[in-house]
């Protein structure tokens, strides 16, 4: 009964055996591998871009904070919700390795909307060299209360940075969830939208650990290398990091295990919803969920075994019934046997 991260869980046998199959013989170092090659032309079919610049990377944070900062400049400004990752869990990454760029905070609960969007973007860069200059915007998807953006609102969002000439990057560290919850194809989503730049995850979703970064005009691709290779993110044996991609893209293995995580939390939502002391803060969209318990409800629960996070409330101290906020995560292996453990406690409680 564990919903504490999509982090937590093994990774799929077609990834071991990718990786064994790489473990042989020599290839050439520093992603100028075969198994590299192949990842890299994979991923430029699945997005229908011929030209982009593919690279691999170790981290989301990595991802995230690298291919921001090749956006940006120091005296800049990233856009970014106030949940983001890269607000709440990068330990100023992004601010360090841009070499100082700041972070905007756009006044939205989760998913930005346009009128918030302009006005963030209104309050910077005018006030010439005293002040921050307007640098790219950062999207997650799926955000980081499990919600979506839909095409329609990804292309309002980027119709006003394209009118400021700003750039726009996608945390992707879930964006397969993403994609097959829309239904959509991977170009829709990305430079069709008006991305620019995609952190396409793969560790959150299956993988050993690795993500790729993905600029879909490789007029970015000499300064990333830089970066990269400066940060000390640019591995040698590259072909283990590739070894993983390959195997994960291979048959559509990345669609399979998001669409098996999404058909869990679906499964377990419906099962919530049919308790009448379990609310949810958010729409479910994905393989993640927002839910609202009293704090005896997640006491006896997590008694039972249950595993998940609670949100910023202390478990033990406090009024029995305070209602409290837990995040749940579903991966690919959850068994429905599992989900159906801690239903059956929800139940009883």
């Amino acid at each position: 009964m564990y919903f504490d991260s999509d982090n937590a869980g093994p990774v799929p046998d077609q990834i071991i055996e990718a990786l064994k199959a790489a473990n042989t013989g020599y290839q050439r170092a520093y992603g100028r591998d075969t198994i590299m090659a192949d990842v890299r032309s994979s991923l430029r079919e699945i997005f229908e871009a011929p030209e982009a610049a593919v690279y691999l990377v170790g981290t989301g944070t990595a991802a995230n904070a690298l291919a921001l900062a090749t956006l940006s400049q120091p005296w800049q400004t990233i856009f970014c919700s106030p949940v983001s990752h890269i607000q709440e869990d990068e330990c100023n990454a992004p601010e360090f390795f841009s070499s100082g760029a700041k972070l905007t905070l756009i006044k939205c609960d989760d998913k930005i909307t346009p009128d918030a969007l302009r006005a963030a973007v209104v309050t910077q860069g005018n006030r010439g060299v005293h002040g921050a200059q307007r640098g790219p915007l950062s999207l997650t998807q799926t955000t980081e209360k499990g919600t979506l953006y839909s095409l329609k609102e990804l292309r309002a969002l980027t119709e006003i940075t394209k009118s400021y000439k700003i750039p726009v990057h996608m945390d992707g560290a879930r964006f397969a969830n993403a994609l097959v919850s829309l239904g959509c194809s991977a170009a829709d989503m990305t430079w069709k939208s008006g991305i620019d730049a995609l952190s396409f995850g793969g560790t959150k979703n299956g993988l050993m650990g690795v993500e790729a970064v993905i600029f879909f005009d490789p007029k970015h691709a000499w300064e990333f290398e830089l970066r990269r290779k400066r940060s000390a993110h640019l591995f040698s044996k590259t072909r283990y990091l590739a070894a993983q991609m390959q195997g994960y893209l291979k048959n559509d293995l990345w669609l399979e295990l998001a669409r098996k995580a999404n058909a869990n939390a679906s499964y377990l939502a419906r099962g919530l919803r049919q308790m009448p002391h379990v609310g949810f803060a958010y729409e479910p969209q994905t393989n993640m969920m927002f839910v609202r318990l009293s704090r005896a409800d997640h006491q006896k629960a997590n008694q039972a075994g249950a595993n998940y996070s609670l949100l910023n409330s202390d478990l033990d101290t406090g009024p029995p019934d305070e209602i409290l906020t837990a995040r749940f995560v579903c991966d690919w292996s959850i068994e429905k046997h599992q989900i159906d453990m801690f239903l059956d406690i929800m139940r009883d409680i």
